[in-house]
């Protein structure tokens, strides 16, 4: 008899259950800069990624608003191409410094898109143990060999580089890792990739906005421009507060990828009214900049009294600071004793984090106020404390 798929399905689920590893669905009723309400609770959120408060900004909202059109009809290569959308391709391949930039409907298709146009069954595509799933899908959904070397470690990469010496390759990065915080080394590995003639590819989800000279991104905060990186991915929905992802790069990248991205071709186009909205971000993020002055000094803070009061914070500069615990049941203690002190504080478990690194994973936002931060540093080492007990 033929094993029954969802019977099975809801066997690992009910394991992921009994490991203390099972996802929830949380409903958020009303947002209010850092405030959020939700089971009738008012919470000040310390685990979303608006991290230069632009999701509730006036005139993104507004941007939204007066867009003469919500929905874009069709994919971009059938009718669904507004103007809109070319606006905010321009402003962003300006910003990125690249000569074009095209739009897609999720980070996670973008990747795969780029991934599946650019590579061949006998291409090699080096990763870092640590990039998000959706780099590493990509890789493996467009047949490519996949070789994956130790987080941000440049003499693992340049093995794995060379162990293909002849292969067409590209090495893709977070330029942000998304649950540690830290950034990749992208110096030493655009060198890397100009010595061994490969292609720097890199996702910049969480940098965009956020570092950098004009908020321009962890390629920019490298010094590095489009000739060590040709191909630089990032998202709309994390520092610029709306919805939806871009690839930005050459000429040729660009047109190649109208061309072969399925996840481009194959489904309708970003609503006009957010790619409006994005547009705004784009133009406040880069005017506004003492949301990321604030957002630094926020970092500086949380991290010095982190370390007076011995919090295991894993070592980031950035709006990511995850607080490191080991065990699914000790982030899941912790993450409760914030809530019930007024605090949403998501515990992150395995598999998003390797075994054993259970963490809070704190973001912090422009949004956020000192004495906000100095709370949650209080409420963080009470439930410390109380947990050694």
């Amino acid at each position: 008899m033929r094993e029954d798929l969802i019977a099975r399905l809801a066997q690992n689920t009910a394991l992921r259950e009994r490991e203390q590893l099972r996802r929830r669905l949380r409903h958020i009723d009303q947002v209010d800069g850092p405030f959020v309400w939700s089971q009738g609770q008012r919470l000040v959120s310390f685990c979303s990624n608006d991290y230069l408060g632009l999701s509730q900004h006036p005139r993104v909202i507004a941007a939204l608003r007066d867009a003469d059109v919500v929905g874009s009809g069709s994919a971009h290569l059938i009718c669904g191409h507004r103007r809109e959308h070319a606006r905010l391709e321009e402003a962003l391949a300006e910003w990125t410094g690249r000569e074009r930039a095209v739009l897609f409907s999720t980070g996670y298709m973008a990747n795969l898109g780029v991934l599946q146009a650019l590579f061949g069954k006998n291409d090699v595509c080096v990763q870092d143990k640590l990039n998000h799933a959706c780099l590493l899908d990509g890789a493996a959904l467009a047949g490519a060999t996949l070789l994956r070397y130790v987080h941000a470690d440049i003499d693992s990469a340049t093995r794995q580089l060379q162990s293909h010496g002849h292969a067409a390759a590209l090495l893709a990065t977070d330029g942000i890792f998304s649950m540690d915080g830290d950034a990749a080394p992208l110096a030493e590995l655009a060198s890397l990739c100009t010595d061994e003639h490969a292609t720097l590819m890199v996702d910049d989800a969480h940098g965009l906005g956020v570092v950098g000279p004009d908020g321009a991104g962890s390629v920019a905060a490298a010094g590095l421009n489009a000739s060590h990186v040709p191909v630089l991915m990032a998202t709309l929905g994390k520092a610029l507060g709306t919805f939806g992802a871009f690839v930005a790069g050459s000429q040729a990248l660009v047109d190649g990828l109208t061309q072969f991205a399925r996840p481009y071709i194959y489904t309708t186009a970003m609503p006009p009214a957010l790619a409006a909205a994005a547009h705004a971000a784009v133009q406040v993020a880069r005017e506004e900049s003492w949301r990321r002055e604030k957002l630094a000094a926020l970092i500086a803070r949380f991290r010095t009294g982190a370390a007076q009061l011995d919090l295991p914070l894993m070592p980031s500069a950035t709006a990511i600071q995850p607080l490191l615990l080991g065990e699914p049941a000790a982030a899941l203690r912790l993450s409760a004793h914030a809530e019930q002190a007024g605090l949403l504080v998501t515990a992150i478990r395995p598999p998003t984090v390797p075994r054993l690194k259970a963490r809070l994973r704190i973001t912090l936002s422009a949004w956020h106020e000192e004495t906000q931060v100095d709370r949650l540093l209080a409420v963080l080492a009470d439930g410390m404390a109380a947990s050694r007990l």
